[in-house]
């Protein structure tokens, strides 16, 4: 099979496609026939040589997939051959096939097509395991997104609005702050021209509830200092860096709670419950057209390296996405 490889860590221009074996399931693992793959920050700092696959996991780039059942484990009951499927995938899925488990896999919804079905494993699964299950929000509280218009920011946006709690979302520039507004966030924020701690201290003293924070850096103090008594920092990046000089006094004065996870090193049973409370609470409203995938931009297999600039740029809004089924020329 056709797939994304790189010989050594460098720029978005050292990966090429290669032939290589196709991959085998195991008894609990499907064979997908690889639609679409989404891009995500960790690919881009894997190819960087910053983060290197867990044991067991491929070394090929690509977190979430959307495709077509080709093969099933022996232990697998819930799906069949030929079933159009997306998956959070334990690397693997910029390939024409990728392996993934079981309990990582959601039938695609009919309303969407493949590469708006690749766009929901790797945001969603995050955003509900962070913001509803770790973060235990509740429909009177206040939540702070950073980075609204990134695909986790496009999500949660939509999550919270369908259970009507309030959101603040911070961008950097008018353009994302009138499309995170059309998606449903309350308060928009331009961190470029607005201080985002004064702004929504502005609106609401007391602060917020909960941050799902992507920056970190300078971010961390003042998202302490924003949140309200037994309030919740959740952070699942540091773009702005994870070593950072802060006063811990409010955490113990306030009792707050500052955590964080990744997903892709938790193992298939945390990943199943997650992909279970999508399909119980989630699913039927993307079903039904409420919550809708957001598609920046859509390059083809080949043009991988363009996808990965794309998102450095930090001009997109909403997911990138390979298709991974039409060629170029």
């Amino acid at each position: 099979m056709k797939a994304i490889h790189f010989d050594a860590p460098g720029n978005p221009e050292v990966m090429k496609v290669v032939d290589v074996k196709n991959p085998l399931p195991s008894e609990n693992q499907v064979l997908i026939k690889v639609k679409a793959a989404g891009v995500n920050r960790p690919d881009l700092i894997q190819r960087e040589g910053n983060y290197p696959p867990p044991n067991g996991h491929s070394n090929i780039l690509g977190l979430e997939v959307s495709g077509e059942i080709k093969s099933l484990g022996r232990k697998v009951k819930n799906f069949k051959v030929g079933e159009a499927v997306c998956a959070l995938v334990n690397g693997g899925g910029y390939a024409e096939y990728c392996v993934a488990d079981a309990g990582t896999i959601i039938k695609k919804p009919k309303n969407l097509n493949f590469i708006e079905a690749a766009a929901i494993p790797e945001c969603f699964f995050t955003c509900w395991s962070n913001i509803f299950d770790r973060g235990e929000v509740k429909n009177d509280q206040y939540v702070l997104i950073h980075g609204g218009s990134s695909g986790i920011g496009t999500t949660a946006i939509q999550m919270l609005k369908i259970f009507n709690i309030f959101t603040f979302v911070t961008v950097g520039n008018d353009k994302k702050k009138k499309l995170c507004e059309e998606l449903g966030a309350n308060i928009v924020i331009n961190y470029k021209k607005e201080d985002f701690f004064l702004k929504i201290k502005e609106i609401n003293n007391k602060g917020v509830n909960l941050i799902l924070d992507m920056v970190g850096g300078d971010y961390v103090q003042k998202n302490i200092n924003l949140l309200c008594s037994d309030g919740k920092l959740i952070n699942i990046a540091y773009q702005k860096g994870s070593k950072v000089n802060i006063d811990l006094m409010k955490v113990m004065l306030k009792r707050l709670i500052i955590t964080g996870s990744t997903l892709r090193i938790r193992d298939s049973s945390f990943k199943q419950s997650i992909r279970n409370s999508l399909i119980k609470n989630i699913v039927p409203y993307i079903e039904n057209g409420k919550i809708k995938p957001v598609i920046d931009s859509v390059f083809f297999f080949e043009q991988s390296y363009k996808a990965h600039k794309r998102m450095y740029s930090s001009e997109h809004f909403g997911k990138i996405v390979l298709d991974m089924e039409n060629k170029l020329g």
